[in-house]
């Protein structure tokens, strides 16, 4: 299976200011370890984050992969690896059809690993997260952690229904990994 993730809020803490920076990035509990769980049991993990940081020209594109890299090291160092890492650097302003809610770089991350969209779920913690999952066809999951529980108490709406709901990201992958599913 294919497991999507968003970054920010899902993986590492999400910052009003961006994380604009290796310092800055602080992963989340068990977020690494849940990352080599579902690598252990088989299945391609791929990053696909809105990063309108470098599109703000609040940091750089060499910002950004520095702390893609950190990312990358942190969840090597808990024994897992992600397949690959997609971003979208536009800010909300000059949009493409690759920042979520549109379903860019879910397209290409199915794309790339030739995975259809009924072998795949994207996990994270922003409506924008499930519509471009809902866009494609592809499962849906909420975390609580990052901005989920706003999420959650605002309301999903019947378009991105069904989403399963988990306080982070070490309970989805343990609900996945239970059902057999991921």
């Amino acid at each position: 299976m294919l497991i999507l993730l968003d970054r920010d809020g899902v993986l590492n803490e999400d910052r009003p200011d961006f994380v604009k920076s290796p310092d800055e990035l602080v992963m989340l509990a068990g977020a690494a370890t849940a990352v080599a769980r579902l690598n252990a049991a088989g299945h391609t993990i791929a990053v696909v984050s809105n990063q309108s940081g470098v599109g703000r020209g609040l940091m750089t594109q060499a910002d950004l992969d520095a702390v893609n890299a950190a990312l990358i090291e942190a969840v090597a160092s808990a024994g897992g690896w992600l397949d690959a890492v997609i971003v979208c650097t536009d800010p909300p302003w000059a949009a493409t059809a690759r920042r979520k809610p549109g379903p860019g770089m879910l397209h290409e991350a199915l794309t790339q690993f030739a995975a259809p969209p009924s072998d795949a779920v994207m996990i994270g913690d922003t409506l924008r997260d499930l519509e471009a999952a809902a866009a494609l066809g592809i499962r849906r999951i909420l975390v609580r952690s990052g901005k989920g529980r706003a999420s959650e108490a605002s309301g999903l709406p019947p378009s991105v229904q069904p989403v399963a709901v988990y306080d982070d990201l070490a309970a989805a992958a343990a609900a996945l990994l239970a059902q057999g599913v991921a």
